[in-house]
């Protein structure tokens, strides 16, 4: 059998449910400045529901969130301590099994490939790898919207040597599962594994997109991977967002979807492992008991 990869939920809901108080535009990068012992509460709890892997609260700590201002002053200190109190969560759990990722964000806005900007997302990147560097095991470069996103990612964590995944997110409004799956770019899910295929990552996902629409980019990915004769490992981590939300992923708290109970989560999960994921966790709004419960099911499955 298969062994399959637990990766932890999203940090933000998490948060909010340990007593922290988030707010745009800062949201989870806020509680590293106020409650930073809460980051770490949320890490543990996700280690106590069988994650194997736990991921730095890193992904608001860019301009886009906190401000260039902060950026500049307080973001390195921000970042490090990001690092830290994933790394210290996951030693603390004592077998030496926990990895810890490096959450590298899009650096200028979630689901906003349009504003990419390729002269300058070095000058972010480059902190938030410099800064994580000496906590983490592997870097997750996620929630990207086009390829140009994943060659910068590529780029930034070259000179660390150690691996890097990359994790996409796709077009997902209504109906978007019954047509060929593409990225936030309008990029394709194939274009995305060919680049993958000639690439250095150690592995592909698909992130902060609903569960439905997962499927048929797995499927997608390991044909073009397959076809590639290379072998990279597929994942998924899912949102739970609702589909009748309007604005930007950070310009408002979008609503989360309340017909995804940790069982019906833990279905899509089967499904993905079924169709060749062998890494699987939760992105915004999939907690602790989902994960407890996705651990359960893969695991016996």
């Amino acid at each position: 059998m298969t062994s399959i990869t637990i990766l932890d939920g999203g940090m933000s809901r998490e948060l909010v449910r340990l007593g922290a108080t988030l707010r745009q535009p800062e949201w989870s990068a806020l509680a590293l400045m106020e409650n930073p012992e809460i980051v770490r509460r949320v890490h543990e709890e996700f280690i106590g529901a069988g994650a194997d892997v736990i991921t730095t609260n890193s992904y608001a700590l860019v301009p886009f969130h906190i401000g260039e201002t902060r950026f500049r002053e307080e973001g390195r200190q921000l970042i490090a301590l990001a690092g830290r109190l994933a790394r210290e969560a996951a030693d603390a759990a004592g077998d030496g099994r926990i990895r810890v990722a490096g959450s590298l964000p899009p650096i200028f806005g979630s689901y906003e490939p349009q504003l990419f900007d390729p002269d300058r997302v070095q000058d972010y990147l480059s902190v938030l790898v410099a800064e994580l560097n000496s906590s983490v095991d592997v870097f997750l470069g996620e929630t990207l919207s086009l390829i140009a996103e994943a060659e910068a990612v590529e780029q930034a964590v070259a000179a660390t040597g150690k691996p890097f995944w990359i994790s996409f997110t796709l077009q997902d409004e209504p109906g978007a599962e019954a047509r060929p799956p593409v990225l936030r770019s309008g990029e394709s899910v194939e274009e995305a594994a060919r680049w993958i295929a000639g690439s250095n990552a150690a592995a592909l996902l698909f992130n902060c997109s609903r569960p439905e629409v997962m499927q048929s980019a797995l499927a997608v990915a390991g044909a073009v991977l397959a076809k590639s004769g290379r072998t990279v490992p597929l994942g998924v981590y899912a949102n739970a967002f609702t589909t009748e939300e309007e604005g930007a992923a950070n310009e408002t708290l979008h609503a989360i979807r309340d017909d995804l109970s940790d069982d019906r989560y833990s279905s899509f999960a089967c499904e993905w492992v079924e169709s060749g994921a062998t890494m699987i966790g939760g992105c915004c709004g999939v907690g602790a008991s989902h994960i407890h419960r996705v651990k359960r099911r893969v695991s016996k499955d």
